[in-house]
């Protein structure tokens, strides 16, 4: 069976920037579940599985545009502290910041007294990401997935 809209992929993926060492990898773990054309990858990736099948295993480069986007230098905000979990906030560090559409990855730039700096752009912003990924098996997505749009039972939500 191959990849399109609406079919449930199960995969294992390794990432890193082109020719650096991976970044991270599902390798040691269950793998990632997705519902294909609902936003829950990268776009770029999310294309390049098309028309795969289980057992397919390639590489592809996803540029900037077609993964966490272009770093935008402006894309700066002034939160207060009482936001952060972390006791010891430094600049440069990269923390979760709980906001009204979930957690977002924020990098630190400046910690005053009441307040902290941070830079919004994904830490992956404006870079070129290159993946190895092996489909482990795709499926059609059940009515309930599709409603829901996200994948349900083994490597997916549980309710």
């Amino acid at each position: 069976m191959k990849i399109e809209k609406n079919r449930v992929v199960r995969f294992h993926y390794t990432v890193s920037e082109p020719g650096q060492p991976a970044i991270e990898t599902s390798k040691e773990r269950e793998p990632l579940a997705i519902l294909i054309g609902h936003g829950a990858i990268i776009p770029g990736l999310e294309a390049a599985m098309m028309d795969h099948a289980a057992g397919d295993s390639f590489e592809t480069v996803v540029e900037a545009d077609q993964a966490y986007g272009q770093r935008r230098d402006e894309f700066t905000q002034r939160v207060p502290k009482k936001h952060f979990r972390e006791a010891r906030l430094r600049p440069g560090q990269e923390v979760m910041l709980n906001t009204a559409m979930g957690p977002r990855p924020v990098t630190v730039l400046k910690v005053g007294a009441t307040v902290v700096d941070v830079d919004l752009n994904h830490p992956m912003a404006g870079k070129a990401l290159q993946f190895q990924v092996e489909i482990v098996d795709v499926r059609e997505a059940e009515p309930v997935e599709i409603e829901h749009g996200h994948v349900h039972g083994e490597g997916g939500a549980q309710h």
